[in-house]
């Protein structure tokens, strides 16, 4: 299977620049990978995309770009790029279905992952009291006592999705204030069902087969905890997708696919977008912008190498007679 541009990915990057390859005409192949929609589509409600006047759910608006994409010609293939051969043009990807794919440009939008506690339990315990998405798992814990950890604008907000079915929330942070947007913390002040354990960490999952507790260490004390809950949900950060690139692609010191300000990696033909090369604003809206610019610079990429064939085309029979 060829196409001209490849996106690998399928947030708010991925899906934006598939809208406007395919407006370009180029038929765009979207590789969705094991998560549809990218991490917005987790996400209860997002109330700060431009459009929504009284916000939509996070899947629900994944949902809309897919289907705005595929409008104008975009294809979708669900499965897992494992290697991508870039010493030949049209770059070669392998799947894990055994397939592969050709491309003569790529959009790289994996995205980023939950950052995990590495703390005994949450390996051995995961979706069983472990989660990562309150939108998933919130409806399991109606009537019960969890914690979420964290103090960002993910924490809360998935934390305050999360009162609509617990009767008690913990937010566990490691400082003595919150780094969320105000109202966020004005919302999670004034929950009655929400209180804050501050300057500590949790050390430790409990439970056999389900989770049953968590240990708390404070870091200034170092005095340690143990409470009884019935669930953990980790907010803690997100480390980019990117140990594909690894061996291809030139990455910063934290694992994020370094751009020239367009887009452009440090591979003529391969861009990338999103939360992939982002690591400050990690915006639906911003995303959705490089996945504009990506599309673009491919766009433009392709007539260039377009342009400079027909000229050598051109230039054979002179050279030839």
């Amino acid at each position: 299977m060829h196409s001209k541009v490849v996106i690998i990915g399928s947030g708010p990057a991925g899906l934006t620049a598939a809208l406007y390859a395919a407006r370009a005409n180029l038929e765009p192949l979207v590789v969705r990978g094991l998560q549809p929609g990218g991490l917005i589509a987790t996400t209860s409600e997002v109330e700060n995309y431009p459009g929504f006047v009284e916000g939509i759910g996070g899947f629900d608006l994944a949902d809309n770009m897919e289907k705005q994409a595929a409008r104008f010609g975009t294809q979708f293939k669900d499965t897992l790029v494992t290697k991508i051969d870039a010493s030949v043009r049209p770059f070669v990807l392998h799947t894990d279905d055994g397939d592969q794919l050709t491309a003569d440009t790529l959009i790289i939008s994996t995205g980023a992952s939950p950052r995990k506690l590495h703390v005994p339990g949450e390996e051995e315990l995961a979706n069983r009291g472990v989660s990562y998405c309150a939108t998933c798992d919130g409806f399991f814990f109606r009537g019960k006592k969890v914690v979420v950890v964290g103090g960002g604008n993910s924490a809360l907000d998935e934390g305050l999705f999360l009162t609509r079915y617990v009767d008690e929330l913990i937010i566990v942070h490691r400082r003595d204030s919150l780094r969320a947007d105000p109202v966020l913390q004005e919302r999670a002040f004034g929950n009655e069902k929400v209180r804050f354990v501050w300057d500590s960490t949790v050390d430790a999952i409990l439970g056999d087969d389900k989770v049953t507790g968590v240990r708390l260490r404070n870091l200034k004390t170092e005095e340690t905890s143990d409470i009884e809950v019935d669930g953990v949900f980790p907010y803690i950060g997100h480390v980019p997708n990117t140990s594909l690139f690894t061996d291809l692609l030139t990455l910063d010191e934290g694992g994020y696919i370094v751009t020239d300000g367009r887009q452009r990696t440090n591979i003529p033909g391969i861009f990338a977008a999103g939360d992939v090369v982002d690591h400050v604003y990690r915006q639906a809206i911003t995303a959705a912008g490089e996945g504009c610019r990506a599309a673009m610079e491919a766009t433009w990429y392709l007539a260039e190498q377009e342009h400079a064939a027909k000229k050598a085309a051109q230039a054979e029979p002179v050279l030839a007679q």
